[in-house]
């Protein structure tokens, strides 16, 4: 039982593009107050995102992206959450923010990760491949693109007649499941004073099984909406 005098702890996002996944964030931080959404730190102040933010009453911070560290030390969050964030972060400030800087990335990891893997390229690169399951993946970061530990993942199917977009709709559906739950629970940790290294140790996230998979919807893809599906 966590003591009702515990706050919650706080959380800063990065993000640089349209802001989906941050407003996900910050909307189920909001409904659920298991932890508390405190700034959006991006790399250039044109970013989609930015209004998204400020009309949601959310402070926003823009840092130089070879030093985020500054700005991350005078906010003193307890976790940092990559979403949709396309920059490198530096080695000095992962290994400063080990264990409680997190990211999602839409494919199963490591496939299809690495330097240039974001957003449509890595659905296009799925379906060039052939595969037949991609997903989301949770996890830390380090100082090398979608390298660090894996927290979370969970499946979808690809239906043969997917686009990049009919795809990404379904996995994009997953990860604003996915990674608020991954926060959610290393937000009880740190209230519960568990040690950082052990907050996704015997993690209550193991691999998803085959009643966990999104499925492929039936038919023409591109006339599915992915809200059909749990």
């Amino acid at each position: 039982m966590i003591p009702h005098t515990v706050p919650p702890p706080s959380v800063v996002i990065l993000a640089s593009g349209r802001g989906r996944t941050f407003q996900a964030l910050l909307d189920h931080s909001r409904r659920r107050r298991e932890w508390e959404v405190t700034g959006l730190l991006v790399d250039r102040p044109s970013a989609p995102v930015v209004a998204l933010a400020r009309e949601s009453g959310c402070p926003v911070h823009v840092v130089d992206p070879t030093d985020p560290d500054p700005v991350l030390r005078q906010l003193g969050p307890d976790l940092v959450l990559l979403a949709g964030y396309l920059r490198l972060v530096p080695a000095s400030v992962t290994r400063a923010w080990a264990g409680r800087m997190l990211n999602v990335h839409p494919s199963l990891l490591p496939a299809f990760g690495g330097a240039g893997m974001y957003g449509m390229r890595v659905h296009q690169a799925v379906l060039a491949a052939g595969v037949r399951i991609t997903g989301a993946t949770v996890h830390q970061v380090n100082e090398r693109f979608d390298e660090g530990a894996i927290v979370a993942q969970w499946p979808v199917a690809v239906a043969p007649g997917d686009t990049a977009e009919t795809l990404a709709s379904r996995v994009q559906m997953v990860e604003r499941r996915l990674y608020p739950g991954v926060v959610d629970h290393a937000a009880r940790g740190l209230r519960e004073g568990r040690p950082v290294p052990d907050l996704f140790a015997n993690s209550s996230f193991p691999a998803p099984g085959e009643h966990d998979l999104i499925p492929a919807p039936a038919g023409d893809p591109s006339q599915t909406d992915p809200r059909e599906f749990p």
